[in-house]
Formats: C-alpha cells, structure tokens, sequence
C-alpha cells in the first residue's frame, strides 16, 4: 500500500452522487485532487467547501463527451500537479432507450463519456505512472457490465467496453506496478443518476453513496501486487473496511 497523503488523485464525475462523495473521501484522506465534471456550479460549490476545509483542490468543467476537451481537461490536470497516483473515471451518463429508438447521437455521447473519455484519461496519464513505476487506475463499472438490459443499448454497451480495456491496461500495465481495476457499488445507491432508473423493490435498499467511498480511498493507494485487472465491489470492501477498524487489535 502507498501513503496517499500528498498524493494528486484524478476523479471525473465529482460535482454530485458517487462522485461527490468519493472526492471528500479522497480529500480526507489527504489527496490533492483534480475534479472533472461539466456542471459548473456544483463542481464550483463542492471545490469550495473542500478548499475551505484545506484541501488543495483543481476544479476543471468540462464535457467527457468530447474529445478534444477532455484531452485539454487533462493536460491541464497534468500541468498543475503532475502525474497522479490515481485516476477515477466515475462520470457517465444513462438514458434508458431501446435499440430501435435510440439516436446516433445519443449512442455516442453515453459511449464517449464512459470508453472515450476513460481512454483519453488513461493514455495521458500512463506514460507518467510507467515512468513512476507506480499507479492506480479505477473505472467505476455496473451490473450492467455483467448482464444486458433493453433499455440500455449504449450504457451497458459502454460498461462491457470499460471492462475489456480494464483488462488490457492490467496486463500492460503489470510490469509497470501500475495496477487497473474496476468498481462496482454493489448496492443500489441513492443518486440523481441511478434512483431515477430503479424499480420502487431496489429503492428498499437503497444506501447513501458515502458508505462506498472509503473503498475508493483505499484503491488510490495500491499497486498491481496488490491487485489488477479485478472487479471490486465498493459496498462489501467499505463494510469490511469499516468492521476492521471496530476491531482491536490482538494482544502481543
């Protein structure tokens, strides 16, 4: 494990939702962070609050769905802080349409925010990490990278795609110690994004996303000997995270 302390984290998607509270997790943990999002005043509002409780924060506002900004977003990460020790590509977007009604356009822009953009991220920040000998890439995945849906013609298409280059970058990555791995929340969690698309039986068990971002704190900090090209599940690691810290320590 690396102290994360002082360290640059990377996190799209940080304005509201999972996002929003895995940045604080990751300010709390002391990371300095660059925040991707395209709702600026949410972004703006969040990076105020955190810079006020102290933490060194860069808010960037910025559309995912397209390339040539994201590419600048990160750029301008990179110039700012450097190489980060870890990068989260949480952002993404789903509108439920079926494959006969759904647009090209629409189809893109779903895919684009969530393969485009984790491509555009990665590829920036991977010859740093190689160089680093040292890195943790995260793509928060979905049940819907496990199944298919029908309304869900790009997103699950997308999530599927994230998977395949989660385990590609692994492999690459191994021998670099840069570890790539992707997230699940493993619990219906309650969002804008994700509520609104839940049947009223998921919504029984709904959890506030802050009980998952401590799992998102802890990957900031490992290797590729730790783990890589795995799926983790953000719910289960943060309880058992949770009851390890509830427990004293055994006597020597």
């Amino acid at each position: 494990m690396i102290e994360v302390r002082g360290q640059v984290a990377f996190l799209t998607g940080a304005a509201e939702g999972l996002g929003h509270e895995v940045a604080r997790a990751l300010a709390a943990a002391g990371m300095r962070l660059a925040l991707f999002d395209v709702q600026a005043d949410k972004l703006n509002t969040l990076s105020g609050e955190l810079t006020d409780a102290g933490a060194d924060v860069l808010p960037i506002v910025v559309d995912l769905s397209e390339a040539a900004p994201t590419q600048d977003a990160v750029e301008r990460a990179l110039n700012h802080y450097g190489t980060p020790r870890t990068l989260i590509h949480n952002a993404a977007v789903l509108r439920e349409c079926g494959f006969s009604d759904i647009t090209f356009p629409a189809w893109r822009r779903e895919m684009d925010i969530i393969v485009q953009a984790a491509f555009i991220l990665s590829k920036a920040v991977w010859p740093g990490m190689v160089d680093n000998h040292s890195g943790s890439i995260l793509y928060v995945s979905s049940g819907s990278a496990l199944t298919g849906f029908v309304k869900e013609a790009a997103y699950t298409t997308g999530k599927h795609a994230q998977e395949g280059l989660m385990k590609v970058l692994a492999i690459a990555g191994k021998e670099s110690n840069i570890a790539v791995n992707t997230i699940t929340t493993g619990a219906p969690i309650d969002t804008p994004m994700s509520a609104s698309h839940y049947t009223e039986e998921m919504k029984i068990g709904m959890v506030h996303p802050s009980r998952l971002a401590p799992a998102f704190a802890f990957i900031a900090g490992i290797d590729a000997g730790f783990a890589t090209g795995e799926r983790f599940n953000a719910f289960q690691l943060s309880e058992a995270m949770r009851s390890a810290a509830k427990t004293p320590p055994y006597d020597t």
